[in-house]
């Protein structure tokens, strides 16, 4: 039986995940170690390791590694701290094999572990381009770390092939997110609102905006030009927290202004959860900001995405993403065509 080491840091990769530890749990062959670390174990991001083990994972490895800063130096020294943590995994754990996803710092240490360590990596969603956040460089650092490579889309794939690595070694598997979709019971409407404490009103919408964190773009300044432009839509507005970037929090303190000043329409959630957040896309109009989720999810349920500057730009995107500056009148066009028949249909 072979061991499999998969590591988790955030919401949003679990999510994607999900099907993948399912069928390694199920498996006679496979022997799943499931390592969680970064914002799964924070209570300020909603303590996302409960869903875990609410999903029936086993947690084999929780290793703590943020700072409570979002500074580059709390975050440069978040990825030491994971560092010393996957050292500690990998000699107790022992895998054949350690799997990781995406392009974010919380997973960099394990990569860089699994070199250090001679144990075999795979990788998934490789290949990718986002100009705006320095997960771009983490995620290509990933691809040259990795053995194995699993993408979403055949330029992906030649990307990866395009940076030297064995063609025989890559994959085209496609998006992992349309797995999550299809294998997800979604909620009812009714139980939705219940879940959240929230009532619906006939035009809704959904946001999440992260910092740029490869321009020198003001966080502050590009969550208030989305405020200013959503105070003018007559909608309610469901929020889901920033992930733990640099100045990350400049934007949750304006977000909890938001929201205080706009109770009756607003409200913000640390996280939603896979099936809540699957389900919230479904009966909003649009997903506002600039998470990769409206890219690489959101299109799949018909739902309109308004992407917000430049963090995910260098993506595939799909017809239903409309692209605006992190300016008002930008972001109030973009939400005018969101609403407009002829895109809806």
């Amino acid at each position: 039986m072979k061991r499999v080491c998969v590591v988790t840091g955030s919401r949003a990769e679990y999510g994607l995940l999900k099907p993948l530890l399912h069928q390694f749990k199920n498996s006679e062959s496979i022997e799943l170690q499931l390592v969680v670390t970064g914002m799964h174990l924070n209570h300020e991001f909603g303590s996302t390791w409960k869903l875990i083990v609410a999903d029936g994972f086993e947690i084999h490895h929780k290793v703590q590694m943020l700072i409570g800063s979002d500074t580059s130096n709390a975050v440069s020294k978040s990825v030491g701290l994971g560092l010393i943590g996957f050292a500690d995994v990998l000699d107790d754990q022992k895998p054949d094999l350690i799997i990781v996803l995406g392009d974010r710092f919380e997973i960099l240490p394990a990569a860089v572990a699994s070199v250090l360590y001679q144990v075999p990596l795979a990788h998934i969603h490789g290949g990718e381009l986002t100009y705006g956040a320095y997960d771009d460089q983490i995620r290509h650092a990933i691809t040259k770390m990795a053995s194995l490579h699993f993408v979403a889309t055949e330029d992906y794939l030649r990307r990866v092939i395009q940076m030297g690595e064995t063609p025989t070694n890559v994959w085209d598997v496609g998006g992992l997110g349309v797995d999550s979709i299809v294998n997800t019971n979604l909620m009812s409407l009714k139980e939705l609102e219940k879940s959240l404490d929230f009532q619906f009103a006939d035009r809704n919408l959904l946001i999440t905006f992260h910092p740029e964190t490869s321009t020198e773009k003001d966080p502050q300044a590009q969550i208030g030009a989305v405020l200013e432009a959503l105070e003018t839509v007559e909608a309610n507005l469901i929020f889901t927290m920033p992930n733990a970037d640099n100045e990350g929090r400049k934007i949750l303190d304006l977000l909890k202004i938001f929201v205080e000043k706009n109770k009756t329409t607003a409200r913000l959630y640390p996280s939603l959860g896979q099936k809540r957040y699957y389900s919230a896309i479904k009966y909003v109009d649009g997903v506002i900001g600039n998470s990769s989720s409206g890219l690489l999810e959101v299109p799949s349920f018909k739902k309109g995405t308004i992407n917000v500057g430049t963090r995910q730009q260098g993506r595939i995107m799909a017809e239903s993403i409309i692209c605006c500056d992190a300016e008002v009148d930008d972001i109030k066009c973009a939400i005018e065509k969101l609403y407009s028949p002829r895109f809806r249909e």
